[in-house]
């Protein structure tokens, strides 16, 4: 698809042609503002920047106000795309902060702003499999013991914990880092590392031997327990196939960032 030039201005709503004009008769005065050029145009006083907006294969060139919050670019993209803002996931050097304007994380012109999410359809094509699979799992989970005591993760846990695994922060979350999580054990007791590419919507998996590439939808479930004795770090596995037998071990995930890789997994983002 071609992109398409777009004029959006400051400030979220519909984007409707008169909104933000003075009644008639009435001639509307701005603040004064203080212009900090970075190529971009002003519009009324409004100094606006050219952005490249990238979702599910299309792109946009859109103008949009350098004092305009994360919150209302999303409701300028809802207005391109059609995809609800609580469905976006926006990313500018990571995750777009919903509150803070694009001057203050310093957007330039040019700047690609990539958009990741599904419509309703979408997801209501593929969340009730996942729901599914997710329940059976836990079931199973309740009647087994402890995932560290069984024979096959001990022979991985009894190797110790690495010395150069990530550092973790017991009782709090924090969103995915910036960098990829690694220092971690595979099935096999070979180092691994998770780089989550947001901007391509993939996990990779990388090993000495090589890096697997996976679509984050070709992935079923994510399970997760506590490593006995290092509860600041757990054993995850993602599911690759319909069954138990697919799932892919990593051991010792920083606790802070489970509840985050899940999330950004299984697309539970998505209803937030």
């Amino acid at each position: 698809m071609e992109a398409e030039e777009l004029p959006l201005g400051c400030g979220g709503g519909g984007g409707s042609p008169a909104a933000g004009r003075a009644p008639q008769g009435e001639e509307r005065r701005e603040p004064p503002r203080a212009a900090v050029s970075n190529g971009g145009g002003e519009d009324g006083g409004r100094e606006l920047v050219e952005l490249k907006v990238i979702w599910n294969k299309n792109k946009y060139d859109v103008k949009f106000c350098l004092d305009g919050t994360g919150a209302e670019l999303k409701q300028k993209i809802h207005s391109l795309t059609g995809l609800p803002p609580a469905m976006q996931k926006v990313m500018f050097k990571g995750l777009l902060p919903e509150e803070k304007t694009l001057r203050e994380i310093k957007v330039t012109n040019g700047a690609k702003i990539m958009v990741v999410g599904s419509t309703i359809n979408d997801v209501l094509a593929v969340n009730t499999p996942k729901e599914a699979a997710q329940q059976e799992v836990k079931a199973e989970e309740n009647k087994k013991e402890p995932l560290c005591r069984q024979k096959q993760h001990r022979k991985v846990l009894d190797k110790g914990k690495p010395d150069d695994v990530m550092p973790s922060v017991k009782g709090v979350q924090e969103r995915l880092p910036t960098v990829p999580l690694s220092g971690m054990y595979n099935k096999s007791g070979g180092k691994v590392r998770l780089t989550f590419k947001l901007e391509q919507d993939q996990l990779w998996i990388g090993t000495k031997e090589r890096t697997e590439k996976l679509p984050m939808g070709s992935i079923k479930n994510v399970v997760s327990e506590p490593i006995e004795g290092h509860e600041d770090y757990h054993m995850m596995a993602f599911q690759l196939g319909p069954t138990e037998a697919s799932y892919y071990w990593v051991y010792w995930v920083p606790t802070q960032y489970v509840d985050a890789i899940k999330d950004t997994v299984l697309g539970k983002w998505q209803y937030f």
